[in-house]
């Protein structure tokens, strides 16, 4: 049951809109208003706080649950990316074809199983 935002006033409108291009990007169309957006929203509206790496993680498990879903984050990705120090160039950079799940050969030739790697390494020695 999502609610239609053109009933929406157009203050909630904008902040809708901003929820839906930057903090939660989805695709597809933005006339429906999720469960997830209107409980953000009320977070805003109400100033109470949330955990928004939390709610990026939802989004990004959703994304990879949904047949047609668009994988959000990429800007962020890539700056965490890069203050790691993890080198993604030289990979085998081929759009995923629909249906395709992600394959150990298949990670191997894009470098992300030497980022996942890297990654561990670090979460290793912050540990320590």
């Amino acid at each position: 049951m999502a609610l239609c935002t053109n009933k929406l006033s157009v203050d909630h409108r904008l902040l809708h809109h901003l929820i839906v291009h930057q903090l939660l990007p989805t695709g597809g169309g933005y006339a429906k208003l999720t469960r997830m957006q209107a409980f953000l929203m009320w977070c805003i509206i109400s100033k109470i706080e949330f955990c928004y790496p939390l709610l990026m993680l939802h989004t990004m498990v959703r994304a990879f649950t949904q047949k047609k879903s668009v994988v959000p984050f990429g800007c962020i990705l890539t700056k965490i990316f890069r203050y790691h120090e993890v080198h993604l160039e030289g990979g085998d950079w081929n759009k995923i074809k629909k249906g395709r799940h992600l394959q150990q050969k298949y990670t191997k030739s894009n470098g992300l199983e030497k980022a996942r790697r890297d990654l561990d390494l670090l979460s290793k020695k912050r540990s320590n």
